[in-house]
């Protein structure tokens, strides 16, 4: 099947800006410059922070550990306050966004204070570490009126986007049927317990999460590997591929009606404690199902989501998208009046094609919003039902079984142990307000 051609027929406007800054789609003046707030500046929050640089200022850059902090301060231009403790930066009147590139256990309660100190947010996906959580956060979004972003910067990428207008159009008749391939989860350990780090705030870092011994390996990067801080791949990946699901079959906005999953869990102490297999399934109340599966890191030919339907099939990931539909679009392009499945895209459709030039597209909507005050692309509550699909995938490992699922209550209807897992105990002095 041919991969790509078919995207030359797909009438997108461009987005014309670029990294430089004297870009003549960069801001005019200063007033319509952010001042912007960066919260954890390790990997990603550097990344999120770079794509910023054309719209704003950084003036205030959070991080517990003093090396990565100073680190990011000459990075970005030397002259931002630096802060360990991220109360201190909300505190500063002279913020107009804040960018949260934490691990997922912060990513709530950074973004309800953040909303609260009349701050917009760009915040790192996965959105939240319990469906508790995302309930919240639509509340407290609601109440202050804050233009929230959420990373899921595959949702500004032309062969995803592509993949869900044509689903919506009807390119492979009704859906019946999605699968979503995903890394299976990095294992490890017994690690060795060393000293905490004189740099680094341990207790701060941790968070509402319960205080464990330090290990070097539950922090950083491969935090994603402990379930006390993230959810492995399906959190992971799963934030990103399977939102592209639920947005393809038009269900970002409700969520599934029965899940079923299965794992293997290691049982190793000091190790990663993510499964070791997973599996999920789930049916949602038109019919449509949606299975997850694992696959070797690194089989990036199977990493991604195929949609299939009953005149048709198509798979998109981040290197291509395929399928007989996506060929005939030389011959039968999308009209203009079939993109309908987000109003406010204004000049930062996305257009480009590899994963930079995706989140450059998404910071650049997220830039669109706080002046327009129009909602971003990835809005907190198709965020929270993407997240929720993957926590309720999580949670039916756990548990076992077939667990019927209300997605207007949010609540199982038949299994008590599954529903005390869609909240966490938060460790005192750490509570989400």
């Amino acid at each position: 099947m041919a991969s790509t051609a078919g995207i030359a027929a797909w009438a997108f406007t461009p987005y014309t800006w670029t990294a430089n800054a004297q870009d003549t789609a960069a801001p005019k003046s200063p007033n319509d410059r952010w001042r912007i707030g960066c919260i954890g500046m390790r990997y990603q929050g550097s990344v999120i922070t770079r794509e910023a640089l054309p719209f704003g200022d950084v003036v205030a850059i959070c991080d517990v550990d003093r090396h990565v902090r100073e680190q990011a301060r000459a990075s970005f231009g030397s002259t931002a306050q630096i802060f360990e403790n991220y109360q201190d930066l909300l505190a500063k009147k002279d913020i107009d966004v804040v960018l949260i590139g934490t691990p997922d256990h912060w990513h709530a309660k950074m973004l309800i204070d953040a909303c609260r100190a009349k701050k917009d947010v760009y915040c790192e996906k996965p959105l939240t570490l319990t469906v508790a959580e995302g309930q919240r956060i639509i509340e407290v979004v609601k109440e202050t009126g804050r233009v929230v972003q959420v990373g899921t910067w595959q949702r500004s990428d032309a062969r995803f986007r592509l993949a869900v207008e044509m689903v919506q159009a009807g390119r492979i008749g009704k859906l019946q049927r999605m699968t979503v391939v995903m890394g299976k989860n990095k294992q490890g350990g017994p690690f060795p317990m060393l000293p905490v780090p004189s740099h680094f705030n341990w207790n701060l870092w941790q968070g509402q999460t319960p205080d464990m011994p330090y290990l070097a390996e539950r922090s950083h990067y491969t935090f994603r590997w402990w379930y006390e801080y993230s959810g492995g791949e399906m959190t992971d990946t799963g934030a990103h591929h399977l939102d592209i699901a639920q947005w393809g079959a038009g269900l970002q906005h409700s969520g599934p009606v029965e899940i079923e999953g299965s794992a293997k869990y290691p049982t190793g102490e000091n190790s990663y404690n993510v499964a070791t297999d997973y599996h999920a399934k789930y049916r949602y109340a038109n019919g449509v199902e949606l299975e997850v599966l694992d696959a070797p890191r690194g089989d990036y030919n199977r990493d991604g989501v195929m949609f299939e339907g009953d005149a048709g099939r198509l798979f998109v990931n981040r290197g291509t998208i395929v399928g007989k539909p996506v060929e005939d679009l030389a011959k039968k392009p999308l009209n203009r009046e079939d993109f309908d499945i987000y109003d406010n895209d204004n000049h930062s459709r996305p257009e480009r094609k590899g994963k930079i030039d995706a989140i450059k597209n998404h910071m650049g909507n997220f830039y669109d919003c706080t002046i327009s005050r129009k909602t971003p692309i990835s809005d907190i509550v198709s965020q929270h039902r993407s997240v929720s699909l993957c926590h309720l995938g999580n949670i039916a490992m756990r548990v076992g079984g077939k667990l019927q699922w209300n997605p207007e209550t949010e609540q199982f209807m038949n299994s008590a142990a599954a529903n005390k897992l869609l909240k966490r105990d938060q460790r005192k002095g750490f509570e989400m307000g």
